[in-house]
């Protein structure tokens, strides 16, 4: 399932040579597939719908989108039928609705549950963490059950796709590994830490940190740069660098929670409208208590200067490597 769509929309701007394979999931340590299957509930059908049409937004990167729509909702009958990169072909989001044979409808529970949380597909090969499994790791188990429970609920999307070739050269970033045992339900009285669950589920970091350019370690942050943002995406959207995040003066310390619930809420702050890639229309759907814990999290980060101005022609950035406006402050 996905992960943030800018993650998905950073890859599909890569033109990436090389030989394409296959890595199978027990060249990866992965845990043999269980029989079990998860009850349909009420409530796990709402609190799944609840982190899928929210803070995981899954159907952002596993449909095709409507970016002239408010939010980039999926096109009429597309949501979680998948997509593929019209730049990188090899590059496929799966189809993960219940269609029976195009999609997920022959999947069995634990395929689910192991792939999001685990990095394994469905067939055995192992993910790269453009799904963002890493973060997915701290998913409870009945939040990980919930979403499960959810996404075989939607309607079934008839879309064929072809199967994922890894390029050769990003083998080294595969990263999957088995959760070793049961996630409980995290300690979410305080806000801090419930921002800080929230976060890793939403996977913020995935878009708002600069990834090293090393293929042993394509997917990681560059350390120092952790929510700094300067992560560029260019697509039908635009040209667009992500924010930092943190509480520097280069990053958002003029945000108070009033002003981050209305840019989640409306996608503007201010005047200014927030580009398409940035999924707020799916985070306009989560309770004010939780954007505010968000926010709450986001205040405790460590400070980072790194200036990001989308509204300056991009310049060359020394601190993270990228062209995006204010560079040459950095």
């Amino acid at each position: 399932m996905r992960r943030l769509y800018a993650v998905f929309v950073c890859l599909l701007c890569l033109q990436l040579p090389g030989h394409l394979s296959e890595v199978q999931a027990e060249d990866n340590n992965a845990r043999p597939l269980t029989d079990r299957t998860f009850e349909r509930t009420p409530a796990r059908l709402e609190r799944g719908r609840y982190l899928v049409e929210g803070v995981a937004q899954c159907f952002h990167c596993h449909s095709e989108i409507d970016l002239n729509a408010p939010g980039a909702p999926p096109l009429p009958g597309k949501k979680g039928g998948g997509k593929v990169s019209e730049r990188s072909p090899w590059l496929v989001a799966p189809n993960i609705s219940p269609d029976p044979e195009t999609g997920a409808g022959a999947w069995t529970d634990d395929m689910f549950a192991r792939a999001i949380r685990e990095g394994i597909g469905h067939e055995g090969r192992a993910l790269l963490p453009v799904m963002p499994y890493r973060e997915y790791r701290v998913l409870s188990d009945e939040d990980l059950t919930s979403i499960v429970v959810y996404v075989r609920s939607i309607e079934p999307v008839r879309n064929a796709l072809p199967k994922m070739q890894i390029p050769e050269r990003l083998k080294g970033s595969l990263t999957p590994e088995p959760v070793p045992a049961s996630v409980p339900a995290p300690d979410l009285s305080d806000p801090v830490r419930r921002g800080a669950y929230l976060v890793r589920i939403g996977a913020c970091a995935e878009c708002h940190s600069r990834k090293t350019t090393d293929p042993k370690n394509f997917f990681q942050p560059i350390p120092g740069l952790e929510f700094a943002g300067g992560v560029v995406f260019k697509g039908p959207w635009g040209k667009v660098a992500s924010a930092n995040l943190t509480p520097d003066p280069s990053g958002i310390p003029y945000y108070d929670e009033a002003l981050f619930l209305q840019a989640m809420r409306t996608g503007r702050v201010g005047a200014r409208k927030l580009n398409p890639v940035m999924p707020w229309g799916y985070f306009q759907n989560m309770t004010d208590e939780d954007l505010k814990a968000i926010f709450a999290y986001l205040k405790t980060l460590n400070p980072v200067k790194h200036s990001v101005d989308n509204t300056e022609p991009p310049t060359d950035c020394k601190l993270c490597g990228q062209k995006h406006g204010g560079g040459e402050r950095n």
